[in-house]
């Protein structure tokens, strides 16, 4: 297993960011074929298709999980809130999946279990479940990937979303050291926008809208959004994890920058308000290691 793969799956998986990593050899763990993994990591806010809640949610995440040479894949973690007075388990996640990989292609299948808190105010709290697929293409100069996922909601349709990648690989000689500039391109349909504002109670329900053409902060009781059908751009996102690897750890940060796209248009009971989206900036950083369960024989 190449070094880059081990991240893209502890980001993908232990941290709720999108990572698709350059292939990579390392002579430490080229010969990898099974391995459990765990995880330690901390993210400064819950941000998901660059739309996040008013009040921040700071998480501390541990995670394990299990990679076997047949491609076979499980990893459960659970998100700890760390803000001051909202200290709980705030979510258990459990995916699992089927990974390949080839000369030029890569990519994986996956389906993910969600069990928020009831008083979770994470913006992805309506969502109970999600089935995603990722292909990637090496162009030796740099990495292609595109994301295919659907997300089901609890109480309305289930939300379709694609992904654009770019990404490049830029490591020392000996590949301890990694930076990987990346772009993304998110679209998809706000199903899961609408069920957060209209039936979570827990988060900091104001917006700041555009309402008779002046910007106003409004206690507000969402009826309904206006076109969550639709499929639109979502995202247009940057990020630039920088990994460090010594002998099993991988120890990484990722800072972000999400330029929310599509503002959406709510119809409460008094009146309709356009959304201001804002730039969001975020970031998470983790120490993870391997265990080895069965190398290649030659």
């Amino acid at each position: 297993m190449k070094n880059s793969n081990i991240l893209l799956y502890v980001l993908t998986f232990c941290l709720p960011i999108y990572l698709f990593a350059q292939d990579s050899t390392n002579t430490q763990i080229n010969k990898l074929k099974s391995y459990i993994l765990t995880d330690v990591s901390f993210q400064n806010d819950a941000v998901f298709m660059g739309r996040n809640d008013s009040i921040t949610a700071p998480y501390l995440v541990p995670s394990i999980g299990y990679y076997d040479a047949s491609g076979f894949f499980a990893d459960a973690s659970l998100s700890y809130l760390t803000k001051s007075n909202e200290n709980r388990v705030d979510l258990f996640l459990f995916t699992a999946g089927y990974r390949f990989e080839s000369k030029k292609f890569s990519g994986y299948v996956s389906g993910t279990k969600y069990f928020f808190n009831d008083i979770s105010y994470n913006i992805q709290s309506e969502i109970v479940a999600d089935v995603s697929a990722i292909i990637s293409y090496d162009l030796n100069i740099i990495k292609t990937s595109l994301t295919a996922s659907t997300y089901f909601n609890k109480n309305s349709n289930p939300d379709f979303f694609v992904g654009a990648h770019l990404v490049k690989e830029i490591h020392t000689r000996d590949e301890s050291f990694e930076i990987i500039p990346t772009l993304s391109l998110y679209a998809g349909s706000q199903y899961f926008y609408e069920e957060y504002y209209k039936y979570n109670k827990t988060g900091n329900n104001q917006i700041a809208g555009n309402g008779s053409g002046q910007n106003q902060q409004v206690e507000f009781v969402v009826i309904d959004i206006n076109e969550v059908n639709k499929f639109n751009l979502l995202s247009i996102e940057l990020s630039m994890p920088i990994n460090y690897y010594y002998k099993s750890f991988i120890i990484s940060i990722t800072p972000q920058l999400a330029f929310p796209q599509s503002n959406a248009t709510f119809t409460t009971e008094d009146a309709v308000f356009k959304e201001n989206l804002k730039d969001v900036f975020y970031w998470s950083a983790g120490i993870s290691y391997w265990f080895n369960t069965r190398k290649d024989n030659k």
